[in-house]
């Protein structure tokens, strides 16, 4: 059963379109693009990338023992996908189990701020003052992130502008967002129409909401 659609910046519930109006509405952020989320499979991996106004990034190849654990994309039928986040999972060398969150949106969607543990819907003022925390690859070229520093104990949160639109990666535990500053990972766009992907899928990840 397909999970209901939640507020993107704060996962509660929404009330739907009506006769009056043909927007998604949450009662703390009003109008809002409705956040889906997908277990992992071939069929929601088609679903998101064919709706995606935003890249679909995730890590690729990706990091030895990680699977793909889970899709979700913020938007509807009107608009298509303005949000979209990808799951992976897999081992961390140290730390046990690992989770990471790829996400790409429009400026003020808010999604990866909500999944970084933050309040407002972008990353706040200071981004980009200083030399970049990390970077990643995107297209052979590289794009710098910034670490977020006030994001809560338990998790990670980098981000940084790719294509137009806010790119985060957020991991768990804390310790793991050294492999994103270390690892140099190559990001590759799902929704690319040229490209053809065997991705290898895991179990729901955690760091999804869902309620089934």
């Amino acid at each position: 059963m397909r999970a209901a659609p939640v507020c993107p910046r704060c996962f509660g519930s929404l009330h739907g379109p009506s006769a009056w109006s043909s927007a998604w509405r949450c009662g703390v952020h009003g109008d809002v693009p409705p956040l889906h989320t997908h277990r992992p499979s071939d069929a929601a991996f088609d679903a998101v990338r064919r709706d995606a106004r935003v890249p679909v990034w995730t890590p690729w190849p990706l990091p030895s023992g990680w699977l793909v654990t889970g899709f979700g994309a913020a938007g509807d039928d009107r608009t298509g996908a303005r949000a979209t986040v990808v799951a992976v999972s897999g081992p961390s060398v140290t730390w046990g189990p690992a989770d990471m969150l790829l996400v790409a949106e429009e400026p003020g969607i808010g999604l990866g701020a909500a999944y970084a543990g933050l309040n407002g819907p972008d990353p706040g003022d200071g981004l980009g003052m200083g030399p970049p925390h990390a970077k990643v690859d995107i297209r052979g070229h590289p794009t710098a992130l910034w670490c977020v520093d006030s994001v809560p104990g338990d998790r990670a949160a980098y981000v940084g502008e790719a294509l137009g639109n806010w790119l985060w990666a957020i991991a768990w535990p804390a310790e793991v967002g050294c492999l994103i500053a270390l690892a140099e990972f190559s990001l590759r766009d799902l929704s690319d129409p040229d490209q053809v992907f065997d991705l290898p899928y895991g179990a729901l990840s955690p760091r999804l909401h869902w309620d089934p």
